[in-house]
């Protein structure tokens, strides 16, 4: 039996690989903000396992509450919550904790108490669990100022602040994409190693793509200008092709499949949601001075801006 493929494996660029080759671009770092991740790589690893067996498990279905959202919350997301607080918790390194699963933002007692807060949604998408469609953990991290007690400012900060944002996928494979200021990289979760290895380094979104990604259900209630763009993707007025749909409903899933085919995803604000529906942990950056956040209350003219600005990563 040849052993020499199973031996290069050994020099995989695990996520820990690399967290720690990019540390050690700043010597004055003590290695908490490596800590912390790790500690987020651990709380992805642990729901990817409970996604994989809910319906063995009994986790899937309602637990009977409903989140800060107004959505009925599923067993999966309770779960899902619990194990990403008691992760970050008990990294050492988090101040605050706010999960769309809580009305309330989490305070870490001092003793434990880090530097850093972390927004997040444990679970994404969580209405297609019991499909078994992709689903995934989105969020972002940000340091609280020195010398003062953290207070709820201190996470209600724009998106270019944030030391890093990112998600994981719980899909056919599992991914975890990372931004930390430098780029956007990809990791492909190995079940027989148990580490997450780098398969996608510094994803950019193609120029031109050709799927567009909005629940079209609901159209009555937009606004001129996201009307008449979506149109254009139907019913393209340059003789070009038209644009294919595709929605999943799980943000995670289609930011994912638009940051590596091409095209757009929108959640425009509509007639119910005039101003609306912007998530602080729905975050993304690139680390760059452009921000790829989902401005999800552009209207009007600023559709534009929503366009352009959605998936800005790298030079493109």
């Amino acid at each position: 039996m040849d052993h020499s493929a199973d031996a290069h494996r050994t020099d995989l660029m695990t996520i820990t690989r690399f967290v720690l080759n990019e540390q050690s671009k700043y010597p004055e770092s003590l290695g908490d903000f490596s800590i912390l991740l790790n500690h987020i790589v651990l709380g992805c690893k642990f729901v990817c396992s409970a996604v994989n067996k809910a319906g063995l498990a009994k986790l899937i279905g309602l637990a009977g509450e409903t989140n800060v959202q107004g959505e009925e919350q599923k067993k999966l997301d309770v779960l899902s919550n619990e194990v990403f607080i008691k992760a970050l918790v008990s990294s050492g390194r988090t101040c605050i904790l706010v999960s769309e699963e809580d009305d309330e933002a989490t305070f870490v007692e001092p003793s434990r108490r880090g530097r850093y807060c972390v927004v997040f949604d444990p679970l994404d998408g969580s209405s297609n669990i019991d499909c078994g469609v992709s689903i995934g953990t989105i969020f972002g991290i940000y340091m609280v100022k020195d010398g003062h007690e953290p207070t709820l400012n201190d996470v209600l900060q724009p998106g270019k602040n944030m030391l890093a944002a990112g998600y994981c996928m719980y899909g056919s494979s599992c991914m975890l994409v990372l931004s930390t200021g430098s780029g956007v990289n990809g990791f492909t979760l190995d079940p027989s190693l148990g580490e997450f290895i780098l398969t996608h380094p510094e994803i950019k979104i193609p120029k031109k793509g050709k799927i567009y990604s909005v629940n079209e259900g609901n159209a009555i209630n937009w606004d001129g200008p996201t009307a008449k763009y979506v149109e254009k993707c139907k019913f393209p007025e340059d003789g070009s092709s038209a644009k294919s749909l595709r929605y999943v409903g799980s943000m995670v899933a289609d930011v994912h499949r638009t940051l590596l085919y091409g095209g757009i995803f929108l959640y425009p604000a509509d007639k119910k949601s005039p101003n609306g529906k912007l998530r602080l942990p729905d975050v993304l950056f690139d680390g760059t001075s452009r921000r790829a956040g989902f401005y999800w209350q552009a209207t009007g003219t600023g559709f534009v801006v929503f366009v352009v600005e959605l998936f800005r990563f790298s030079d493109l």
